[in-house]
């Protein structure tokens, strides 16, 4: 059913394309190789349909973790249900002092978005409470949807679980305003998604990491968004994960993404 349920959805992603259109590019395997990485890269040209993919077998079948991707998700849901009355609204520090430096601040949803607070959107998750989330996640359909454990961690804990192509499907109806939330609040996420805009491009993303588990013996890592140029949508889902409880996760999977896009012919306005 797992594996039925994503080649639905990869035949959706895939819809305005034939199969024609599909590369599977190995030569990327070489960005994943030089970091000691394992994972997949996905990257739909909208305006075409052609599908670029490197381990398609990974990008279609293999659930992991969302971790702080699941901040898209969060956001819209809490500003639906008014849980976050909008994207300026403050949620004060609880004065624990956390490893991360920028989370020990009193945080809008916008700066909270972009720093990856984890507390503020553990707060949210509090406040939205364990049965609408899981409606929402029934509506969208998101990864195996069950919160099986506390419901201001389950993204966090490996219970809830989603594939790549399922992570790619998410933002390409993000960007269109496809998704069930008011356009409004789509626009609120959209707008913290925007990492750099400039004249030859607007790139736009959320990243995830796991940390280093335990029980699985490595991290996971994702960054998944679009990028824009002459004003055309290009999306994209990089999953990473390492065995390593030394490497460098959130160095590692920004320089990936940024070396494929050059290798692929972004950043340069040429697109």
């Amino acid at each position: 059913m797992r594996i039925f349920s994503s080649i639905v959805l990869l035949a959706f992603i895939l819809s305005s394309c034939s199969m024609n259109n599909v590369n599977e590019d190995a030569s990327l395997g070489k960005f994943f190789d030089d970091n000691k990485a394992k994972g997949c890269f996905a990257m739909l040209d909208n305006g075409t349909g052609e599908f670029t993919v490197y381990n398609l077998s990974r990008y279609r079948d293999s659930a992991y973790l969302p971790a702080s991707t699941f901040k898209i998700v969060n956001s819209l849901i809490g500003l639906q249900t008014g849980r976050i009355s909008n994207d300026s609204m403050v949620i004060k520090w609880d004065g624990i002092t956390r490893p991360v430096e920028a989370w020990n601040h009193d945080l809008n949803m916008t700066e909270a978005f972009r720093v990856s607070a984890v507390p503020y959107y553990q707060e949210v998750a509090r406040r939205i409470g364990k049965d609408t989330m899981q409606a929402w996640l029934d509506t969208l359909k998101y990864g195996t949807r069950k919160i099986t454990s506390a419901v201001d961690t389950f993204w966090l804990d490996n219970t809830l679980r989603i594939t790549s192509d399922e992570q790619l499907g998410l933002v390409k109806r993000l960007y269109f305003d496809q998704l069930p939330f008011y356009k409004t609040y789509q626009d609120d996420v959209k707008r913290a998604m925007l990492i750099e805009e400039n004249t030859n491009y607007q790139l736009a993303y959320k990243t995830g990491w796991s940390g280093y588990d335990e029980k699985t013996g490595r991290q996971i890592g994702w960054v998944l968004g679009w990028i824009r140029e002459n004003k055309h949508p290009y999306f994209f889902v990089l999953n990473l994960e390492s065995a390593d409880k030394n490497f460098d996760m959130v160095s590692v999977r920004k320089k990936m993404l940024m070396d494929i896009l050059r290798h692929l012919g972004f950043l340069e306005g040429k697109m």
